[in-house]
C-alpha cells in the first residue's frame, strides 16, 4: 500500500534559491524587446522550438533568454517536480485535502500497464468499463439497441454539469468530423429550463436516449434536469414506467439511486473517486463521445493521451512540452504580471476548447493557500479565455495588440484542413503566422512615419509588440491529436501547481455557493415565506423575486 502522500516542498516558493535568482534576473531582462532578442540571435526561432509526440511548439516569441530558461528549469528541480510527477503516476494521494490519488493517467493506460491505488491495480477495472462502453456504443450506433417502441436510437442527450458536460461537449465538437452524422447529439447542463427545452424541442422521445452523468446521482443541477427529462420521455411514451430503462443510462457510482430512478443497473457505467471531474472526459463520462465517434476513434484519442502522459513522465524538462509550457506560464504570470491567457485555436472544430480549458485551469489552480494551508505569496492561476481564429481578430485582438494589459496567447493550428476548400486553409494559417509576428515585433513610430502617416496619427498606428505567444502546430485534428492536446494542458496545469506548491486537484471553491443555494430554495418556494436570515441585500432580492413570481 502506498504511504500517505506528504507535500514535498515546505519552503515557500519565493524563498527558493531559483525563485530569488529569477526575481533578480527579471529586473535585468524585463525591458528587453523581442525585436532585440531575435536580432541578436538569428537562429532563435529554430532553437526555441520543440517537436515531440506529433506536436510542434514554437516558444521563441516569449520574453525569455537562455538564462531565463536555465533558471526556470532549476526552479522546477528545486520544487521537486519530478518527484511529484512520479508520485502521481504511482497512485500516491497527492490530492492532499481530500486524501485521494490523482490518476486520470490510468484512464488511458494500455491493458498491460499496472497502476496501483491502495495496493490494487486499477487498469483492469478501467479496461472493463471501456469494453462495456464499446459494446454499448456499438449497439446504439448499429441500431441494435431499440427504444421502448422498437425504434432505434437517433438522438443522444448527455445530461451533466462541470466536467461531466464541458469535456463531452468539447470532444464532440472537436471530433464532429468523425462522428455518426445520422445521429443527433445534444448536451444539457444548465439548470435554467431553457437549456433542456431547447435541446429536446425537435426530438422524438421514442428515438431519444439520455445519458445521465453524476458520480453520486445526487448533483442538484444534473438530477433536476434528469427528472425533467424523465417526465418528458414518459409523457411521450404513454407514461409506461418500464420505458425509462430503454431510454436512460447512467454514468455513476451509486447503483441504488440509479435503480431508484428507473435505470437498469447493468446500464450504469462506473468511474472512480481518483478521477476529478475536469479530468474525466476519457472515462465513462466520455460515453456520449464514444457513441458519436465509435470505439476505435475513442481508443485513438486515449492513445494520444497516453503518448503525452509518457512524454511528460519520462522526458527531461528541457525537452518536455508540458513542463516548458507550465514554466513559461508561471514566468508570464508571476513576473510580468499577466493575469490572463488567451487560447486561440485556428480550427473551427476546437471552438469549445477554450471553454473546456477554463475549468481545467481555473478550477485546478485558482487557490489561495499552499498544500500545507499557508497563504500563497503571489498570484496563482491566471484567467483562461479565447475564441477560434479568425473570428477573434475582429473582436478582442485590438486589446491584445494595443491595450494596456499584457495577454500571453497560445495559438493552435494544423497543417492540413479536415474540410479543404480552395485557399481557405492557407488564408487561415497565414493569419496565425501574421498575428504572432505582429504581437512579437509590432510596428515602431519610425516605421509608421515611413509609410507617410501624418504626425498626429502616428501614435494611434504604433504597435508596441513584445507580446508573448506560443504556437502549437499539428498535422491535422484527429482523435489522437485531441488527446495529446488535452493532456498537454493537463500536465502544464499540474506543473504550475507544483511550482506554486498548491493542490491542483481539489475544488472547495465550488462548494459554498451550492450549500447556500440548497438553503435558499425552500425560501423561494415555501408558503408562507419563512423567516430570512441573510444579509439585507440577499433578503431583499428573495422578497422581490417572490413578489414578481406572484404577478405571473
Amino acid at each position: 500500500m502506498a504511504a500517505p502522500f506528504q507535500p514535498l516542498v515546505k519552503r515557500p516558493r519565493t524563498k527558493r534559491t531559483a525563485w530569488s535568482a529569477l526575481a533578480s534576473h527579471y529586473k535585468k531582462v524585463s525591458k528587453l524587446h523581442l525585436r532585440e532578442l531575435f536580432a541578436d540571435d538569428p537562429k532563435r526561432g529554430e532553437r526555441m522550438a520543440i517537436e515531440a509526440v506529433g506536436l510542434y511548439l514554437d516558444y521563441s516569441k516569449n520574453r525569455v533568454t537562455d538564462e531565463t530558461l536555465k533558471l526556470l528549469f532549476r526552479l522546477a528541480r528545486e520544487s521537486g517536480l519530478q518527484a511529484r510527477i512520479d508520485a502521481m503516476f504511482h497512485g500516491e494521494k497527492i490530492n492532499v485535502t481530500e486524501k485521494r490519488a490523482v490518476l486520470h493517467v490510468a484512464l488511458r493506460a494500455p491493458k498491460e500497464a499496472s497502476i496501483l491505488v491502495d495496493g490494487r491495480n486499477v487498469v483492469p477495472e478501467v479496461h472493463s468499463v471501456l469494453d462495456k462502453m464499446a459494446d454499448f456504443s456499438d449497439r446504439v450506433r448499429s441500431g441494435a439497441w431499440k427504444g421502448h417502441t422498437g425504434k432505434p436510437i437517433r438522438n443522444v442527450v448527455n445530461i451533466g454539469i462541470g466536467g461531466s458536460d464541458l469535456g463531452p461537449v468539447m470532444a464532440y465538437e472537436a471530433l464532429k468530423h468523425y462522428s455518426q452524422r445520422a445521429m443527433t447529439f445534444r448536451f444539457v447542463s444548465n439548470v435554467d429550463g431553457t437549456d433542456f427545452a431547447e435541446s429536446v424541442r425537435d426530438l422524438d422521445p421514442a428515438e431519444t436516449l439520455f445519458i445521465v452523468s453524476s458520480k453520486t446521482f445526487t448533483t442538484l443541477e444534473t438530477m433536476t434536469n434528469a427528472h425533467t427529462a424523465r417526465d418528458w420521455s414518459l409523457a411521450g411514451l404513454g407514461g409506461d414506467q418500464s420505458s425509462v430503462a430503454k431510454h436512460f443510462v447512467a454514468v455513476s457510482t451509486n447503483a441504488a439511486e440509479v435503480t431508484k430512478f428507473g435505470i437498469d443497473a447493468t446500464n450504469m457505467f462506473e468511474f472512480w473517486d481518483w478521477v476529478g471531474g475536469r479530468y474525466s472526459m476519457d472515462s465513462a463520462i466520455g460515453l456520449s463521445t464514444m457513441v458519436a465517434i465509435g470505439p476505435d476513434n475513442f481508443h485513438g484519442m486515449l492513445d494520444g493521451f497516453h503518448q503525452m502522459d509518457e512524454h511528460f513522465r519520462t522526458t527531461p524538462f528541457e525537452a518536455n512540452l508540458p513542463v516548458l509550457m507550465g514554466l513559461l506560464a508561471l514566468w508570464n504570470n508571476d513576473f510580468f504580471g499577466a493575469q490572463t491567457v488567451a487560447v486561440l485555436p485556428y480550427e473551427q472544430y476546437l471552438k469549445r476548447f477554450p471553454a473546456y480549458l477554463q475549468q481545467l485551469t481555473m478550477e485546478s489552480n485558482g487557490k489561495h493557500v499552499t498544500v500545507d494551508g499557508q497563504p500563497v505569496a503571489h498570484d496563482t492561476g491566471p484567467i483562461y479565455w479565447g475564441e477560434p481564429g479568425t473570428n477573434g481578430q475582429h473582436s478582442f485582438y485590438q486589446l491584445i495588440h494595443q491595450g494596456t494589459r499584457l495577454i500571453p496567447c497560445d495559438f493552435i493550428a494544423f497543417a492540413k484542413a479536415l474540410n479543404p476548400l480552395g485557399q481557405h486553409h492557407d488564408m487561415l494559417l497565414s493569419n496565425v503566422f501574421a498575428q504572432t509576428e505582429a504581437l512579437a515585433f509590432g510596428k515602431t513610430p519610425e516605421q509608421v512615419k515611413a509609410e507617410g502617416t501624418p504626425d498626429w496619427l502616428v501614435p494611434h498606428r504604433v504597435f508596441e509588440g513584445n507580446r508573448p505567444t506560443n504556437t502549437i502546430l499539428g498535422d491535422k485534428l484527429t482523435p489522437e491529436i485531441l488527446g495529446k492536446l488535452v493532456a498537454l494542458y493537463e500536465h502544464s496545469v499540474f506543473t504550475q501547481g507544483v511550482l506554486w506548491n498548491i493542490d491542483s486537484f481539489d475544488q472547495w471553491g465550488v462548494e459554498l455557493g451550492k450549500v447556500l443555494a440548497q438553503r435558499i430554495i425552500p425560501e423561494l418556494e415555501n408558503d408562507p415565506q419563512p423567516a430570512l436570515n441573510h444579509d439585507s441585500s440577499t433578503n431583499s432580492l428573495i422578497r422581490r423575486y417572490r413578489r414578481l413570481k406572484e404577478l405571473q
